[in-house]
């Protein structure tokens, strides 16, 4: 699934570093804890969060994560946006929870990290 086809089942926008039309999502996970987002290969996935900070970013730049997806209403702020595009990261912003988001993406085919 592309970045695009994501942000639009989570009724999200795009911010961060410009969506790769090529990438493909094949699987997600749900975390606010960032340090688990570290003990998983995160090749194709999909950070869920509703940490909305710099730590995120940079906890996804050591990850290889392409995409975060930021839940509850969350505004990252510029110092984040600018990181998310230094790091070439997409940042999709969105209003639903994130048992919702995590919902709407497995029931749309992705699979869990495990």
């Amino acid at each position: 699934m592309t970045i695009k086809e994501i942000a639009t089942l989570v009724n999200g926008e795009i911010v961060g570093a410009p969506a790769d039309d090529l990438y493909e999502v094949k699987k997600a996970f749900a975390s606010d804890l960032m340090s688990d987002v570290l003990r998983f290969s995160m090749d194709e996935t999909v950070l869920i969060t509703g940490l909305c900070n710099n730590q995120t970013m940079r906890t996804s730049e050591m990850a290889d994560l392409r995409v975060v997806v930021i839940g509850r209403d969350k505004q990252p702020d510029e110092d984040m946006l600018e990181l998310a595009e230094d790091s070439g990261i997409t940042i999709i912003k969105c209003k639903y929870s994130i048992f919702k988001i995590s919902g709407i993406l497995y029931g749309a085919g992705i699979a869990p990290l495990y």
